[in-house]
Formats: C-alpha cells, structure tokens, sequence
C-alpha cells in the first residue's frame, strides 16, 4: 500500500443501474460492490475509501467491511462527468487529500496492480487529471443532412498506398474512449477556474464496463478463467510426441489462459510451440540452485498456475509435492514415476494395465485423437496394395526411416509401389535422406519406362497434416508410439518396430488390433523387417488386420479427457473470487521480474526461445541438469 495520501471514492447509484440490482447481485461468485471494495481494499486502508451510495442495503455491505460510507437515497447521476456529479463529496474529502481516486464498481475486471500503476504514473507525469481509456482503429461517422461525414477523415495517401510514414506523419489520429474505470485528480485540479492537464491511462482489455447483460456474461466468463500450464518435454531423445498432444489439449481449452514452459533440453519444442502464437517459456531454474526444491517446480510455479499439465514422462514425488503444496492441480500424461502418486489425474493411453484407482485412466479408451483424423477418409482395403508410409515420429534419432527405405524399396519397385516417408521436425537426418531420394529417383528415371510417370518415392518433412499423408496408405511402417493409434482409426495395417524398452511396453500394436509387431529393434534387423513386409503383402493376411482395425473408434476419447481434466477445476467456479486474476497477462514473476526479456520473441534472432527464470535484467539462470530421467524415451507423433 502507498504512503501517499490518497482517498478512494467508489460510486454505488443503484438507481443508475442497466441491470436490476446490479451492484448486489453475484457476478462469477462475488457482488459488484464486494469485488469493488476488496480491490480497494488491496491497495488503501478502510479508512481511505469511501462509497457514495442511494441504497440502505449498499451502505450496510459498507459498514461490514469497515469502510466509510455517503449515503443519500435521493442520489441520480444525469451525465457522464462523474467529477461534476461527485464535486461537493470530492471537495470535502480535498480538504484531507492530495490526490483522489473515483473507482467505479461496473469495471469488475479492473485489479490493485492497475490502480497502483495508473497513480504511479499519473504522480510521475506530473499531471492534473488522470483517465482510462481504450484506444480504437475506426473511422468515427456523423449524420448531417440525412448523410454520413467522416469526422476523422484520412488524410494519408490515396489508393491505399504506403508513403512509408507512420500513422501520425500521415494524417492519422488515435480516438480515445473513456472507459469510466478510473479518474484521478489533484486537489488541486477542483479549484475554481483550474484547467487541469489531463493524462489517458490504457486498460483496453479489462475495460470493460457492465452496460447490458452482455457485458455481465463476458465479464462472468473472464473472472471464472483460470491459468493451465503445460509443462512438456520434447528432444531428440524422447522424440516430440509429447508436444503435439500437449497442444492438441491446448487447442480444446478456450475457457482459460494457456501457457507453455518448456523444460531445459527442449528448445525443439519451444520451437514448435512458439511457431503457434502460444506464451511459451523454458526451464531455466538449476536443480540443484533451487536447493531441495526442484528448479522447474520453482519455475512453474513462478508462473501462478491453476492447473499443471505435466507431459514430461515420470515425475519425482519432490516436483509434485510443491505443486501440491502451493495448491495447484494436476493432470500427468504417461508419468509411472513416483510423482504419479501425487497427481489428481495420470492418463497413460499408451499402456494397457488395468487399474480400479479413479485417478488413473489406462488403456486406449483415453487416447486423444486430433481433429484432422477425425475428419480424414479412413481407408477401404484394396486387394493390390498401391502406397506404403514409413513414418517414425517427430525425431527418430536412430534413423529406422532411411534403414527402412532400404530394406523395402527393391520389394516396392519390383511391385510398383509407391512409398510415403513422413519425416518429424526433429529428423537430424533430413539432407542425407533428401539425397537418398534424389538418387533413388535419379535411378528410376535411367531404368524406368520412357512415358511420364509419378515418382516411386516421396519424402516429406515436418508436415501438419499427416491424417492426408494416411490417406490412401496401404500399408504403414512405423514406431510403437501415438502413430499406431491413428494408423488403426485410418484403417492401414501397420509393421510396428520399437526403439526401446519403454516402447516394448506399449502393448496396443499387437496382431489384435491389426499390427504387425517386431520388438525392440536394437540392434536393427533387416532380415525380419524383410519376412514381415513380405507377409504384409499377402492379401489374407492384410485384409485380417485391416477388418481387425474396424471395430475401433477414438473419436469421442479427447472429449471425455478434456472433460476430466476441465472437471480438476470446476470446483474453483461460481465460488470465491479467483486465487489470482489469470484473466489478464499481469507480471507473473514479481515486481523484480522482466517479462520483455522472458517471453517468447517469435524472430530469427531469438529462435521462438524465452526464459522462466530469467532475472530483472534478463540474464539466465545457471544450466542444470534435464528435468526428464537419463533412461532414453523414444516417442513418435
């Protein structure tokens, strides 16, 4: 709370009301009148505010909460200058302040930090009068003579060029709306004859005054939002798999703020997440510096969130304690690690065990399938296969696609059949596969027929569309991870191979649900991926495991998940106020913390990355170790 004597003047007109009982009735939880007087309260003492108010029940509220209160029940404001029709109540209260403060109770959306920040820089300015505004882009219109004139004309130039001057130099001018949340004014500035030099202050999205029942279900909304952050992990080693799941659930979340913090290894996926316009962040908090408290526990929470997803495989019991600790729900994806049991929903769709723990949901019934197959054209089986996909996720450090390509291109050639390779963003092998094509195709065309024809082999990298990449797919060649899911819902019968032990445990790419599966390949088995090719090729054999794929259906499994996790959070609705106003982008870090340097800055130079634990002057913090375990976790996308 500021040393400087201010006095603030909340006006509570009942009569001057859109909605009945306005001021008194709950909004997401709080009373107009309530909610406005413990933002006061959050920055004055009781002593410092006053409520002008007409009605009994108003002035009552008041004298529970301890603060002062102008009660007359023949109050009406007829204008918009709130100063004229508060004068005598602010020229009493001038004789005991310097400066005061008109608040007005229909900005529900308004916080402490705005009314500190406005006088802050009104006392700085040096000037007399302060009001908020929001600015607009529009052209403003009057009706003259039963036609419309421009009042703020363009005077730039013609034809929609570009003089290359900015708005100012070309004629251009900013309109300022007044958005009645805040005026502030010297004493001074009331005396008679003063011209007082007036400065806006911007509020622009939590402007937002209660004029119609409009206003009251957008404002309703915006307080009951709360603040989700993803917390994934996406690399070479455990492939990026994590990532587009994560922002698959992003994408289904409207209600509320998301944001991305990224852990220390994973600038791949802070490049990825970064290129979709989300608030990304990266780990930077050192393990061991934050002592016995985990430096990424340390960095999430910096962050003030509601609800931690955690897509990051296993989790100490240590990071989840403090999370728990500090009141913050959680949702994990694929975590068997000693944090699962600290965790209010683990979902691991990936394994098969079955469990009776509410918590836990197991099984492919909770695989979240994205929109773009559930709109795709799932495939009908052809007898003479005519297309194979080989795809092995966002990463696939080991390489099994080029290992694949050349254990099946003779088998296809000889059939003339064509092959997809789908390469994920985090494919190290992407030049070397290129010129593998090219000399593939190179050949073709020396051996070829002389009439044109399409090329036998196609290679594509990072593609965002990978349910067409399926499309018309035979047969498909590819990891254990979330592929095989989306493979069986598109109906192509897969050969299955698994980078590691982990993977091995991913037990839905069995023979039963239409795959081919080869285990671990490590060392990689050419001979066997030949014999199963070959198999695959055999009509019976595939139309058993394409019929077998049929019975299956995802579609409504993302639905149902996002319903649970949206469920962690709606005990917190219609209740008390929000722990923390996660509907406005406030500095999550503290007063030292400067969020310019921490955000995502979406440039060449900057590459998509930001730092969680940067300081004020946007130094990083001391590198630690991953947050992720040491074992390697191949994933596919």
């Amino acid at each position: 709370m500021t040393a400087t004597r201010r006095c603030i003047v909340i006006p509570a007109i009942k009569k001057n009301a859109v909605i009945p009982d306005q001021l008194v009735k709950r909004l997401a939880g709080v009373t107009l009148i309530q909610r406005a007087i413990d933002t006061a309260r959050s920055v004055a003492e009781a002593a410092d505010i006053v409520v002008v108010t007409d009605s009994q029940e108003i002035a009552l509220v008041c004298e529970r909460n301890g603060v002062r209160h102008h009660y007359n029940a023949s109050l009406r404001f007829t204008s918009l200058d709130i100063v004229r029709e508060l004068r005598g109540v602010l020229e009493e209260l001038a004789a005991a302040y310097p400066y005061l403060v008109i608040y007005r109770a229909s900005c529900p959306l308004l916080t402490g930090h705005d009314i500190d920040d406005a006088f802050a820089r009104f006392r700085n300015e040096g000037a007399d009068v302060l009001v908020t505004v929001k600015s607009i882009r529009q052209r403003v219109w009057e009706k003259r003579d039963g036609s419309l004139d421009a009042i703020l004309a363009d005077e730039g130039p013609e034809d929609g060029q570009d003089d290359g001057q900015d708005d100012r130099s070309s004629g251009n001018r900013e309109v300022y709306v007044e958005s009645k949340a805040l005026v502030m004014l010297r004493a001074s500035a009331l005396a008679p004859g003063a011209t007082p030099r007036v400065m806006p202050y911007f509020l622009n999205d939590r402007a937002i005054e209660i004029n119609s029942y409009q206003d009251w279900w957008l404002c309703e909304k915006l307080l009951e939002r709360r603040h989700i952050v993803f917390v994934v992990a996406g690399y070479p080693a455990i492939g990026m798999g994590h990532v587009f799941r994560a922002l698959m659930l992003a994408h289904e979340i409207s209600d509320h703020k998301i944001t991305f913090l990224c852990t220390r290894d994973s600038e791949l996926a802070v490049k990825n997440i970064a290129a979709r316009d989300y608030r990304t962040y990266i780990q930077q908090t050192d393990d061991l510096a934050a002592g016995l408290a985990p430096g990424l526990a340390q960095d999430v929470l910096r962050l003030a969130p509601d609800l931690v997803v955690n897509d990051i495989l296993d989790t100490g019991a240590d990071y989840m304690l403090r999370l728990k600790a500090a009141g913050v729900r959680t949702v994990n994806f694929e975590d068997e690690g000693p944090g699962a049991a600290h965790a209010d929903l683990v979902v691991n769709a990936l394994y098969e065990e079955k469990h009776d723990d509410p918590r836990l949901l197991y099984g492919h019934r909770y695989f979240c399938l994205r929109d773009e197959f559930i709109a795709g054209e799932r495939n009908e089986f052809r007898p003479q296969p005519r297309r194979v996909l080989v795809t092995f996720g966002g990463t696939d450090h080991s390489d099994f696609t080029r290992r694949t390509l050349d254990v099946i291109e003779p088998l296809c050639r000889e059939r003339g059949i064509a092959i997809s390779i789908v390469a994920g963003p985090g494919y190290a092998h992407r030049k070397g596969m290129q010129a593998h094509v090219d000399k593939l195709a190179h050949m073709d065309k020396l051996t070829g027929p002389a009439a044109p024809h399409p090329p036998l082999i196609e290679f594509t990298h990072a593609t965002n569309v990978m349910s067409r990449k399926m499309e018309g797919a035979d047969i498909a060649i590819c990891s254990a991870g979330r592929t095989v899911y989306e493979l069986a819902h598109m109906r192509v019968p897969a050969i299955v191979m698994a980078h590691h032990e982990r993977e091995a445990r991913h037990t839905f790419a069995r023979a039963r649900n239409g795959f081919a599966y080869l285990g671990v390949m490590h060392p990689f088995r050419e001979g066997a991926l030949r014999r199963a090719f070959r198999r695959m090729l055999d009509t019976n054999f595939r139309r058993a495991l394409h019929q077998r794929m049929q019975r299956l259906d995802f579609t409504r499994n993302k639905a149902g998940v996002v319903a649970r996790i949206g469920a962690l959070l709606a005990p917190a609705q219609g209740g008390a106020a929000p722990r923390r106003p996660s509907y406005i982008d406030e500095l999550p870090f503290g007063p030292d913390f400067d969020l310019r340097s921490a955000l995502i800055e979406q440039s060449a130079a900057s590459e998509g990355t930001a730092t969680a634990g940067s300081t004020a002057g946007g130094a990083p913090c001391a590198p630690s170790a991953p947050c992720t375990p040491d074992a390697p976790h191949g994933d596919s996308a």
